[in-house]
């Protein structure tokens, strides 16, 4: 059901009057899922890319560890799918976790075939091992840049393919429906700062993740979660939106963004201190520093609370390689404000990382719309399940793409086109703009309420407070918006509400959700999903 006061589309529009874009494969997002399925799809028909800001603007940019894939000759694709299970809180769907790691050394073998190139020494290609993973089985591109490395040679390929149009700028409004079939998009062109509507035979939405909810993200500024609130809009389900990861290790410094300090760091050596110098991890999991995220990220906000300290240490200075030489990245970042991890610890703390739920799909990518497919970080395909395993997103992104890819190959038909031609929408539902608001600090203060209220460890109190504070926020949805930052802020309060909700519905602790009033994982009640 749709929440009270919660519109279908978040403006008002007539089809017949505006302008049409006609394309046979829409795509929306220009992460590594995004790039990677219009690889896969343009030789079936004209592909469009739609991107909010530019071509290279999103999370797999930031990505720095690597990707997880068994291609060693000590590992194999069962040991990855235990792994992958086990962090998963007993809550991952078998059957998309066996996809993931069986079809993933040959879409990484593609990868490699489309100009990426990962580490390699003495001709081999550089495996590192990072937390819950049985093996060293991390690819990883100039040291600690593999998103960057994967962004630039997807991104080169995607601009060279004529039959692949880059549009950027272009912030998706919502999804165009008729029944239970998805027709396209309606989008604000920021370019032009006018409302336009794009029609495909299909429509994949790439659109990332949500953690600009909360006030310390590792996410870049466009991960507003644009692509699950519309869908929702749309009737599409949406499940296990209670279950944010939050990364245990992100540079601390005030005044500066959160910046990620890659759990590659943790795999090479580095050891989580409190201020008072003291190591912490083995008080409270066997395997300590290399424990599952959501295990490190609550001690060391336990360890925060106890020394009343914002941040821990993390001790890099006896890791056995150079770190200049294996974190460039981060190397260069740290050092620019003052800190060298070669000689001193680095202050971090946790910070909202990755939204494991988000829209419903089968194995194929596709959802419960008919011409509407989804992948990455948007979508909840099973795999995460409650806490996803370290450096397992690159390679959904890349696994579900071309599944989606091959899925629509075989389904497509020439006589939607037609279809979409006859299409007449429209929506006119009363909006005035009744009072001024001021979205980004609206935005600002969500982000503080989500964080405090809703972040690392929940409780019925501060949930129910979250939940009545996010219900007086919704008088934004009776106004006519806009802006961009109108835009992005109702998609943001939409997963607020969905996420605290979930989180309050959820009373027990399991992966990266934590009730400290349910502190057990109950699986004799709760081994089930919350879809909305």
């Amino acid at each position: 059901m749709l929440p009270q006061m919660l519109p279908r589309y978040l403006v008002n529009f007539d089809l017949t009057k505006l302008k049409i874009i006609y394309t046979d494969f829409l795509i929306v997002g220009s992460g590594i899922a995004g790039l990677y399925t219009s690889l896969k799809i343009h030789d079936k028909g004209k592909v469009i890319l739609l991107t909010k800001g530019s071509l290279k603007e999103s999370s797999t940019e930031h990505a720095q560890g690597g990707i997880a894939v068994a291609l060693g000759d000590k590992d194999s694709p069962h040991l990855h799918m235990e792994d992958t299970l086990k962090a998963g809180a007993n809550f991952c769907d078998p059957e998309a976790v066996e996809v993931l790691v069986t079809e993933g050394p040959e879409c990484v073998e593609e990868l490699i075939e489309l100009g990426t190139k990962f580490d390699k020494i003495e001709g081999k290609y550089k495996t590192t091992l990072e937390a819950a993973h049985q093996r060293p089985r991390i690819l990883h591109a100039r040291g600690d840049a593999t998103g960057a490395e994967i962004e630039r040679s997807l991104s080169q390929k995607v601009i060279n393919e004529n039959k692949i149009k880059i549009k950027e700028n272009i912030l998706v409004i919502d999804i165009l429906t008729e029944h239970t079939t998805c027709y396209g998009l309606l989008v604000l062109d920021s370019n032009t700062n006018k409302i336009i509507a794009y029609l495909a035979r299909a429509t994949i939405l790439a659109s990332g993740g949500a953690g600009q909810l909360f006030s310390n993200t590792t996410n870049p500024d466009v991960a507003t979660g644009d692509g699950i609130a519309m869908a929702y809009r749309g009737g599409v389900r949406v499940t296990d939106l209670e279950f944010i990861q939050f990364h245990p290790t992100a540079l601390y410094h005030q005044g500066s963004p959160k910046f990620l300090i890659s759990e590659a760091v943790r795999g090479e050596g580095a050891i989580l201190k409190n201020i008072k110098g003291e190591s912490f991890m083995h008080s409270y999991h066997p395997l300590a520093e290399l424990a599952p995220r959501d295990v490190v990220a609550r001690a060391i906000t336990d360890q925060m609370k106890k020394n009343k300290s914002d941040y821990v240490y993390l001790d890099a200075t006896k890791i056995k390689d150079k770190f200049s030489q294996r974190f460039p990245t981060i190397y260069k970042n740290c050092i620019t404000l003052g800190i060298n991890p070669e000689k001193e610890y680095i202050p971090v703390a946790p910070a909202a990382h990755y939204t494991m739920g988000g829209i419903k799909t089968d194995t194929w990518g596709q959802t419960n719309l008919t011409n509407l497919y989804a992948c990455g970080e948007c979508t909840s395909t099973g795999v995460h399940g409650a806490n996803r395993l370290a450096s397992n997103s690159l390679l959904e992104g890349l696994v579900f793409g071309n599944r989606i890819a091959r899925k629509i190959k075989k389904n497509i038909t020439p006589s939607s086109i037609k279809k979409l031609e006859e299409l007449k929408l429209s929506y006119n539902a009363r909006q005035e703009r009744y009072k001024e608001y001021n979205p980004v600090e609206i935005k600002k203060e969500l982000q503080k309420l989500m964080w405090n209220k809703v972040g690392i460890i929940r409780n019925s109190f501060d949930l129910k407070k979250a939940r009545q504070k996010i219900s007086e926020w919704k008088f934004i949805f009776k106004l006519e918006l806009k802006t961009a930052e109108d835009f992005e802020l109702a998609n943001l309060i939409i997963l607020a509400d969905l996420i605290t909700n979930s989180a309050l519905q959820r009373e027990e602790s399991r992966g990266a959700h934590y009730r400290e009033d349910f502190p057990q994982r109950d699986d004799i009640n709760w081994k089930k999903h919350i879809v909305y």
